[in-house]
């Protein structure tokens, strides 16, 4: 019997599955790190060592033999970092390494392991369980980790394993990330070696002042439901603070004012300058840069940066290029026009025409960074959806040069170390990920990183192209071997369509799923419209306190703008979605049923005042000081659904979500449930046991492909 599209999907990981990640590259510029699975369906990665100069590609870990064939046990610890950084495979899924890139460290089964990256020999060493986030100092003669709350650190040989600071209450805990900065600031670790290897910075988190909910499984009653703190808007935050603490035992807290700036959102570390920190007020509006004195522990204040939307995050920023030059990311400009752009000290390096997304390295001549094409606030300017490329720009000044072994667009990134640079590339006409390994300096091939994940049993050939006025980004898929002939499609909206989530991306097969819908007789379309990453702070900026007026408008206007150029039947018009995508879908059902004619919802945030305070507060301030924002922008109220008309047509909606969700609970799906129930609309609620907020489990994940599009064929009358 022939594999599905559904099986293989599910079975691969979405095709992740056997592909290389996760690279990094010696200082000396000879070796590749890296991760891969066995296979196209193996979920366990192993650690690789490929040498550059050969090739030769060499085992240096692998996860079943060093448990000896058993089954991998997560803490709870860390299976709530692989949650938040939505990892869902197994083994090997993080590493760190020392500065001379000799050295990996890594946790399994709650358990701390070591590789030798030159000979390839992993080993265990004795710690206290459940190993979570293991770090190597700078020198390679020590590990810090953290158990139990505490952490720890051990020599490079397993002896003098020592706390060197314990939590001391069950609120509280060291090294380790809060869920806010997890969830929402990309801020995934809580401790930093000094460059010297003699001491660290480190985050001490009490979430006392944090809500707590309890998350049942009712699949299970004879459990204790689970107790979570849940920074829900408007609500009480983690109490974050940071300590230099030595590794013989002294310590001093970093001081400054966190009543102002009470999110710590980066934290820097390197040769190139004293440690440097990222704050942010709790309302976004406003960050400094802070340097800190090792000595006392004083804080000075380097820069302050204001915005009356709110300032954005970015990977790799801030951080101190070798001149001792402060590198940035910001947004000049304000409202709809502006650009987003590179700053090293007072020194503009990028114009408006590219959009700087994230920094990859900072190096003595220039700073690698990932960028899209910007348009400065004019639309009419855009000419490559969905085109995300690497770039390498001078810190002297002068034009930034692309990085790239092709010139179709494409979804482009890239690692770099000692003259060799590692550019991964993904493009519209070729299935998965080419990873070469480049000579830096004139780009010249050193060999390709072979991928074993699997050739999808389908392919695709997704029109990108901007729409409508504002020139939305859209992808647009049709069936396989449509003719005009066979007349219009009835039309499958599938977008995400809200902040940080991007799905108009130049990759073959980020519309995978999109051809699959459309293979069952829909015309599939995804629309980033204002909100979505990609072009201009004022396109990200124009959601501020309507959220769901803008981000409904443009999935509107893609839809009927590109109805002039495809065969898109409007009588027939379902929506489908997850998280925000999910919210998106309700929203359209349910406020513009004159469009839409039936949804599905998956995991949606349908009341804004149960989410996250650092995201939820962003867009639309505190249920405090703004209701009415929270009234309009969410599905329902304490009285009901919020926007929806009483006489207004019954639309099919189809609500799915996992009970064990901690970043939107279930809670969300059972109020907008009741809701309609009270409002006497007829809906269906797919309730999934023991699933969080990624449907990872395989079988789930391919049945729920198959029940969304038989919902879909029902509400909309397709045959077959």
């Amino acid at each position: 019997m022939a594999t599905t599209f559904p099986q293989q999907h599910a079975r691969t990981h979405r095709f992740t599955l056997g592909a290389p990640r996760s690279f990094t590259v010696s200082p000396d510029g000879s070796r590749v790190v890296f991760l891969r699975s066995r296979d196209g369906s193996d979920r366990a990665h192993r650690l690789w060592v490929r040498d550059v100069a050969g090739g030769a590609e060499r085992l240096a870990a692998d996860p079943g033999a060093l448990l000896g064939g058993a089954e991998e046990e997560l803490s709870a610890e860390e299976r709530a970092r692989r949650e938040r950084s939505r990892e869902g495979t197994a083994g090997i899924v993080g590493y760190a390494t020392d500065t001379s890139v000799t050295m990996a460290a890594f946790s399994l089964s709650g358990r701390l392991f070591v590789a030798d990256l030159l000979t390839g020999q992993a080993r265990e060493l004795p710690a206290p369980a459940p190993v979570v986030d293991p770090r190597p100092s700078p020198d390679g003669r020590h590990i810090a980790y953290v158990a139990g709350g505490a952490l720890r650190v051990t020599a490079a040989s397993g002896k003098d394993d020592r706390a060197l600071a314990e939590p001391g209450s069950d609120t509280v805990t060291w090294g380790l990330a809060e869920f806010i900065a997890a969830e929402e600031m990309s801020r995934t670790r809580g401790h930093w070696w000094a460059p010297d290897s003699t001491r660290l910075l480190v985050a001490r988190v009490d979430d006392a002042p944090v809500r707590r909910w309890s998350l049942a499984d009712p699949a299970h009653p004879h459990q204790e439901p689970a107790r979570v703190a849940y920074p829900a808007a408007g609500t009480g935050n983690a109490e974050v603070t940071l300590h230099l603490i030595g590794l013989d035992g002294t310590r001093t807290e970093v001081v400054w004012d966190r009543e102002r700036h009470p999110y710590l959102a980066r934290v820097h570390w390197s040769p190139a300058g004293p440690p440097l920190l990222l704050v942010q007020s709790r309302d976004q509006r406003e960050a400094a840069y802070l340097s800190v004195d090792t000595t006392t522990g004083a804080t000075s204040v380097t820069l302050t940066e204001n915005d009356r939307i709110w300032l954005e995050l970015f990977g790799g920023v801030p951080a101190w290029a070798p001149d001792g030059s402060l590198v940035r990311i910001t947004d000049e400009g304000q409202g709809t026009a502006g650009a987003r752009v590179l700053m090293a000290g007072a020194r503009r390096l990028t114009t408006g025409r590219l959009h700087v997304r994230a920094v990859l390295d900072i190096g003595a001549e220039d700073v690698l960074v990932t960028a899209s094409e910007g348009d400065g606030g004019d639309p009419a300017l855009r000419t490559r959806p969905g085109d995300i490329g690497v770039y390498r720009v001078p810190l002297a000044g002068g034009e930034a040069a692309r990085v790239a072994d092709e010139d179709a667009p494409h979804l482009a990134s890239a690692v770099r170390g000692g003259g060799t640079l590692v550019l991964s590339t993904a493009t519209p006409a070729r299935p998965g990920a080419r990873v070469v390994v480049l000579r830096e300096k004139d780009l010249a091939p050193l060999g390709v990183i072979e991928s074993f994940a699997e050739k999808p049993v389908l392919a695709t050939a997704p029109r990108l192209l901007h729409t409508g006025e504002r020139r939305i980004p859209a992808a647009v898929v049709l069936p396989t071997g449509y003719r005009e002939s066979d007349g219009p499609l009835p039309v499958l909206m599938d977008p995400y369509g809200g902040p940080h989530g991007q799905r108009v991306v130049a990759a073959h097969n980020a519309h995978l799923t999109s051809q699959w819908f459309a293979d069952h007789g829909f015309a599939v379309v995804t629309a980033d419209g204002r909100g979505t990453p990609g072009y201009s702070p004022g396109w990200e900026k124009a959601v501020a306190r309507r959220l769901a007026t803008v981000t409904l408008e443009d999935q509107i206007e893609a839809l009927h703008t590109l109805a002039g150029e495809f065969p898109l039947d409007l009588t027939r018009v379902g929506i489908r979605g997850w998280s925000y995508g999910g919210y998106l879908a309700a929203l359209a059902a349910l406020r513009r049923p004159d469009v839409f004619h039936a949804a599905i919802a998956g995991a949606p945030v349908t009341d804004w005042r149960l989410y996250d305070t650092h995201y939820t507060e962003r867009y639309c301030g505190t249920p405090q000081d703004d209701p009415e924002v929270y009234a309009e922008s969410s599905l329902i109220t304490d009285e009901g659904l919020s926007g929806v008309a009483e006489d207004s047509p019954h639309r099919p909606l189809m609500i799915i979500h996992g009970l064990a969700d901690d970043n939107v609970v279930v809670a969300h799906s059972l109020r907008l449930s009741s809701a309609l129930l009270a409002a006497g609309r007829q809906h269906e609620v797919l309730p999934l046991s023991g699933i969080t907020h990624m449907a990872s489990d395989a079988t789930v994940a391919e049945n729920l492909l198959l029940l969304q599009v038989g919902f879909l064929k029902r509400a909309l009358g397709v045959a077959g």
